[in-house]
This record gives C-alpha cells, sequence and structure tokens, in this order.
C-alpha cells in the first residue's frame, strides 16, 4: 500500500474553496443522471413525513431488453455512491465495484441492465440534508427528516418505476447495501427474482451503534459544525469527520490485513520522532483516509445515514420474527459473508440463512476466507466472484436470460 504522507486532517486552504464547490455542486447538480418527482408525487417516509419535491441521482449500465425482465438493481454501502462503474467526478477514481461489474464480469453489463441511485438522505445528488430546502431556500440541514432504510428503498422503487423497470432480475448489494437487499425482498417480494445480500445482517448490533455514535459525536463536536448549519455559515466541519472516518475505517479492515500492511513501521524513518505526529503507518494511513473522506462527503449526510442504518431491524418489523419477513417469498437467495468481518460478522448472515430456510425460501449460503476485514466485498475476492457468478448465471438460466 503507497503510505502517504503526514497530512493530519489539515486541508489546503488554498483547495478549500474549490472543494467546497464541488462537493456542492454534485449535491444540487450531479454529474450524473437524476429523476425529479414533483409535489404529486411525495416519498412518503418513515418519520410520517411526505418528501415533496426530491430527486434521485443515479447511474446505469447495459441495456434493458425489451421483455425488461434484465434490470440489476445494485445498492451502495455507507459511503457509497451512485458511481459504481463509472468516474467519480469528484476524486477522479474508477467506480467502487468495477471488480464485479463490466462486461464479462459476474454482473455482465452486456448481459443485463444494471441501474444504481444514491440512497435518499445522501450528498451526491439525491435529496438529503445538504440539498435546497424549498420552503426556506436555503440547506435542510437537521430539518431534513430522519431517514430509514426502507425509505431509501421505497425511493428506489419510484426511481425504477420511472426507467420503466417494475421486476429486478437481481438485487445486489454489500454492508448498508445489503441492508437495502434485504428491505428490497421483504419489502416487494413479488419484484425481485434474485437477491444477494452481502458482508450485511438482519439489523445493526449495539457495537455498530456504539461506533456510529462515537462518529456522530466527533462531527457534532467539531465547532465548524454549527449545529448542522455549516453550508451557510460557509464552514465545515472537517476535523470531527475526518475523525469520524478514521474511527470507521478501521472496523472496515481487521488486525491481520493492518499487520501485514502497516505492522509497527515508522513512517519516514525507523525511530520514533518523541511527538505526536503521525510517527506510524498506521497513523499516516488513517489521517489520510479521514482527509481524503471530507474531500467528498457531507457531514450531515454521514449523520442521517448512519442513524438509518442503526434503526435497521428486519426482525423487529416483522413481529420480532425475522423469518416472518420473507414468508411465502419466491425470491431465491445467495448470502456472502467474510471470514474475517468482525462488523458484520458470518454469525449475522446465518441468522439471514436460518430465516430464510424457516420461511422455505431457496437459499444458498458461501462464507469466503479472507482477511481483508469488511471491505473484502469491494476487493478482489476470487471465491466471492467465483460464487457470484454462478450464482448469477444460474438464475438468469432460471428467468430465461
Amino acid at each position: 500500500m503507497d503510505i502517504q504522507p503526514d497530512t493530519a486532517l489539515r486541508p489546503d486552504p488554498i483547495d478549500e474553496p474549490a472543494r467546497r464547490a464541488s462537493e456542492r455542486s454534485q449535491a444540487l447538480e450531479p454529474k450524473s443522471p437524476v429523476a425529479r418527482f414533483g409535489a404529486d408525487r411525495p416519498l412518503l417516509m418513515d418519520a410520517g413525513v411526505e418528501l415533496a419535491p426530491f430527486q434521485i441521482a443515479y447511474q446505469t449500465a447495459g441495456t434493458l431488453n425489451a421483455a425488461r425482465s434484465n434490470a440489476v438493481l445494485i445498492c451502495h454501502a455507507l459511503t457509497g455512491d451512485q458511481y459504481f462503474a463509472h468516474t467519480h467526478p469528484v476524486t477522479g477514481k474508477p467506480g467502487w465495484w468495477e471488480t464485479l461489474v463490466g462486461p464479462g464480469k459476474p454482473i455482465d453489463t452486456d448481459r443485463y441492465f444494471v441501474v444504481c441511485s444514491n440512497v435518499i438522505g445522501s450528498c451526491m445528488g439525491s435529496t438529503g440534508p445538504a440539498s435546497i430546502d424549498p420552503a426556506t431556500g436555503r440547506p435542510y440541514g437537521l430539518n431534513f427528516p430522519l431517514v430509514t432504510i426502507r425509505d431509501m428503498v421505497r425511493a428506489q422503487a419510484m426511481l425504477l418505476e420511472h426507467l420503466g423497470v417494475r421486476d429486478l432480475f437481481l438485487c445486489i448489494g454489500g454492508s448498508m447495501g445489503g441492508m437495502q437487499v434485504l428491505q428490497w425482498a421483504a419489502l416487494y417480494p413479488e419484484r425481485v427474482f434474485a437477491a444477494m445480500p452481502i458482508a450485511t445482517g438482519p439489523r445493526h448490533s449495539a457495537q455498530n451503534i456504539a461506533f456510529h455514535e462515537v462518529g456522530r459525536q466527533a462531527i457534532m463536536a467539531d465547532p465548524a459544525w454549527a449545529d448542522g448549519r455549516y453550508l451557510e455559515e460557509g464552514t465545515r466541519p472537517a476535523k470531527g469527520l475526518g475523525v469520524a472516518r478514521m474511527g470507521a475505517h478501521i472496523t472496515y479492515l481487521s488486525e491481520p490485513a493492518l499487520h501485514r500492511k502497516f505492522g509497527r513501521r515508522f513512517q519516514g524513518g525507523s525511530a520514533p520522532t518523541f511527538s505526536f505526529n503521525a510517527d506510524f503507518q498506521i497513523e499516516s494511513y488513517l489521517r489520510h483516509q479521514g482527509l481524503s473522506f471530507v474531500e467528498r462527503f457531507d457531514a450531515n449526510a454521514y449523520l442521517y445515514l448512519t442513524r438509518a442504518m442503526d434503526y435497521f431491524d428486519l426482525a423487529e418489523d416483522h413481529g420480532g420474527v425475522l423469518a416472518n419477513a420473507f414468508r411465502g417469498t419466491r425470491t431465491r437467495f445467495c448470502v456472502i459473508s467474510f471470514t474475517s468481518d468482525w462488523l458484520f460478522p458470518t454469525r449475522e448472515s446465518r441468522a439471514i440463512v436460518h430465516a430464510l430456510n424457516a420461511a422455505a425460501a431457496p437459499v444458498a449460503f458461501v462464507e469466503v476466507e479472507s482477511d481483508k476485514g469488511h471491505d473484502a466485498f469491494l476487493l478482489d475476492e476470487p471465491a466471492m466472484f467465483s460464487a457470484a457468478r454462478g450464482f448469477i448465471d444460474a438464475a438468469a438460466r432460471a428467468r430465461g436470460l
């Protein structure tokens, strides 16, 4: 891994206005297609609010067939976006799931019509706290209603109808994206032919809620957060958001991976500096992760999306019995976990599989041996690719594709 220099979360003041302008332009005028819904088509939210008008930013790849039967919905994770196989307009990096999606890949864009939307409440073009509140002409900030995973899925369903897609051949996603996959299967079972929840769980654990709360408190403790009104104030809680990202990023990795990449190696030398600079390579790496994240993500969106994950509890929504969420479903499932994922450990995936078995749903389960931690689903994992290809190809044959 290329170790970055010690930036200590200090954005270059010369670049700061340009960075803020770039972020705002993506929140209001994204570089991707946008579906707009007027006052006559509100989004009914779990918070008891009808959100209107609102918009959903999205990207597609491939072509919808004449029967409209080859649509794939990719659901992104907490800090992901719609640029699954497209160059990111802020970072310039390639799509975040180009390892899995593309011509000849498990999600073959020569065969399937692939859609990915920025979730509601995020900051890359879909309506969220950085969007303009039509009632005030100012950014929503904390006046934006709280969002749930179910709200995200309802918005995605409206987008697909807008695109002329009613039924999904496949719904797939990892982490928070996996939560959306499960919610899709529970909320619209007749519209999902196959589902692949990866590195996820049926609810957020107390430990995961605790990690999220630490991140939220780091953001809100930054004076530049300004009670969520930083866009109006012309400030940005860069330090708080950076620290939140540093803490979260640790949970996406594993101890063996950290040891292999960094160990206790010093940054730029072989001895300590006897200071609080980033002496160790792992310190420098985490600071770089925090700084680069601040360049592309909105702090309030981070608050909203982490809270949405915390609220997710599919069993609680179905009388306390997870199997009830899938009762009578005809959707076929493939659940994938990773041995070193301690954020969503394999036991969470097994709970999903057991519930699907209890509901008599067709399900395959794959535990991938990997030391890459939770983020393994985004990386080059041949065993995951093989399992995904086998499941998707079999589903395609059953679908007549």
